[in-house]
């Protein structure tokens, strides 16, 4: 008879905690479902172009795609070496009283694609180079700002406000750039090629959270 009571009892309490792991469990796997339709439904969604090609004389740098940040194209020009990364910013314009436009959103804002270039132009054997932050535009190019960074001296003086500066100057760094081929036909690639990129994180988020929850190690 004690021995029946134990056991009961020993059943009694343990019951929360099967039911606790059988909880966990359910949760887990519908988790999971879910996680697994939508990276079916991501799958669908092709990137377009699936083969993103900036213009010449530019190349895509090897292993861009999966890396977080960095480069993404290099030039060689004469004995420089020009490289540029690229980020996306959206600013919201509010639109003038009366002003619609066509596609015109019902909060009256008009959207701007910008995207933001980080232009650098170094030599061989030369502790410095050139960093340029440009806007770049469907139809143009705008440098924010020039810097001299040096890997001996981080605290080198970084030079005057880019607006500050005479606009003859100022318009002698834009054409400097445009030389080297940092023009507006690089738009219409870093906008496919940060579509891409959007799609390729977008797949390896859903893996790796799959890969979490399931409890495998990434490889």
């Amino acid at each position: 008879m004690w021995k029946q009571a134990l056991a009961v009892a020993a059943t009694v309490r343990l019951s929360p905690v099967r039911r606790q792991l059988s909880i966990s469990a359910a949760v887990n796997y519908d988790l999971l479902h879910s996680v697994d339709e939508n990276f079916r439904e991501v799958c669908k969604i092709a990137p377009s172009p699936k083969k993103v090609t900036p213009p010449l004389p530019y190349s895509i740098v090897k292993g861009a795609l999966e890396r977080s940040d960095g480069q993404v194209l290099r030039r060689e020009y004469g004995d420089e070496e020009i490289s540029i990364s690229v980020m996306r910013r959206a600013l919201a314009i509010p639109s003038r009283s009366g002003d619609t436009k066509d596609g015109a959103d019902d909060l009256g804002h008009d959207f701007i694609n910008e995207l933001f270039l980080h232009v650098s132009v170094s030599r061989p054997m030369r502790s410095n180079s050139l960093l340029f932050l440009c806007g770049l535009y469907p139809d143009a190019v705008g440098i924010h700002s020039v810097c001299l960074l040096s890997k001996l001296t981080p605290g080198l003086y970084q030079g005057r406000v880019f607006l500050e500066l005479d606009q003859k100057l100022r318009d002698q760094f834009c054409l400097y750039l445009e030389e080297r081929s940092v023009d507006e036909r690089l738009f219409p690639f870093f906008q496919s090629w940060l579509y891409q990129k959007d799609h390729h994180n977008l797949m390896n988020w859903f893996s790796n959270i799959s890969k979490f929850i399931n409890d495998i190690k990434p490889t």
